[in-house]
């Protein structure tokens, strides 16, 4: 199945019934009075998340949905029927915005969690409901009103514990396959991958993670070069980001260490939140790197990087370091749902704090 994670379409609600303006007729009953009855709500359309459905190809080519409306009231004292609801069922993770407006309507992160999109008209009100003391015949009733009409931009973002970024042939989809039971395709030429596909990785029993990788960046990716500016938005729901660095490119004019802040600056082009996510170096391809000079190569690398942060060597492809990898990255994920709000708080104040006393030492 083609992987489609943005779909716009069109929606209609159903419009309410009439109202009736009717009185009771019959054989030996003079001045029946009157019977008109109500018309039913038209149809509204709601928007479900399913887990059992993975992409949207389905809103490709369905684009317009619409809901009947609701039958009109009738005499007799017979209300019109109120018409079915229609149930878009969408993949767990879809975003669901207004195309004019840009508002985010409803973000369907659950499964089973259903959103109202277009409300259906209500029913017009017949004649039945006007009588009183002084008006004994009413003739007044209304029309039922108008459905909600919308053009609506479904967005699916991937529910994933961690992504993966790197540039072109950084070894993203082998080491998901190291990692995990996903086949994504590996060959060994760049944009292999064509669109994201998500891996469990189990660290042990009942232990275990949910991994995405997205076609490698280029730079001017937040501008639109190559494919992954159109996948960046899997990566918004993740808790951390793994940066495969290839530290032993084939072509001998690339620069791991201008590579490495190229996809920086594209994550906070592209969006700051994304840029400020925790992200951890991954230095992949160690295998290529002669073993007397590993550990020279990769402290000359972190050093022209400038990083500071967590770091891991890797062979994606024999799995050296793969496993020790996997562990950190469970740990770093439980540690984070067992800190509450309160404790990175105190931790950032005393990081703030320390580095305080630093500079006055």
């Amino acid at each position: 199945m083609k992987f489609i994670d943005e779909a716009i379409i069109e929606i209609h609600a159903g419009k309410g019934g009439d109202g009736v303006a009717s009185f009771r007729r019959e054989k030996f009953v003079p001045r029946g009075g009157p019977d008109g009855g109500d018309g039913g709500r038209g149809g509204s359309v709601h928007a479900v998340a399913d887990r059992n459905i993975n992409t949207l190809v389905d809103y490709r080519y369905a684009r317009i949905h619409r809901a009947r409306d609701g039958e009109n009231g009738r005499g007799s004292d017979q209300y019109g029927k109120s018409a079915a609801d229609v149930l878009l069922r969408v993949p767990v993770g879809t975003v669901v915005s207004d195309l004019e407006t840009g508002e985010t309507i409803a973000d369907l992160a659950h499964d089973g969690e259903r959103a109202l999109l277009a409300a259906g008209g209500a029913g017009g009100i017949g004649n039945l409901h006007f009588k009183s003391s002084t008006n004994r015949a009413p003739r007044q009733f209304t029309r039922g009103g108008e459905g909600e009409h919308r053009r609506l931009k479904l967005e699916l973002k991937l529910l994933a514990d961690v992504g993966l970024l790197g540039m072109p042939n950084a070894g993203k989809s082998t080491l998901i396959r190291a990692l995990s039971a996903a086949r994504p395709k590996v060959a060994d030429y760049p944009f292999t991958t064509l669109a994201p596909s998500l891996g469990l990785v189990r660290a042990d029993i009942n232990r275990s993670f949910v991994l995405a990788d997205i076609p490698g960046l280029i730079e001017g990716a937040a501008e639109g070069a190559g494919l992954g500016h159109q996948f960046l938005r899997h990566l918004a729901r993740t808790r951390l980001l793994l940066h495969l660095v290839d530290i032993a490119p084939l072509d001998a004019g690339t620069d791991p260490v201008r590579d490495a802040r190229a996809i920086v600056d594209e994550l906070r082009k592209y969006d700051e939140s994304l840029y400020r996510k925790p992200r951890w170096v991954v230095v992949n391809k160690i295998d290529m790197v002669p073993a007397e000079a590993r550990a020279r190569t990769v402290k000359r690398f972190l050093k022209d990087l400038g990083w500071k942060g967590k770091s891991f060597i890797i062979s994606a492809l024999t799995g050296e370091g793969c496993r020790e990898l996997a562990f950190a990255v469970m740990k770093h994920l439980e540690l984070q749902k067992t800190q509450t709000p309160a404790d990175t708080a105190d931790a950032g104040a005393t990081r703030i704090k320390a580095r305080t006393r630093r500079r006055a030492g």
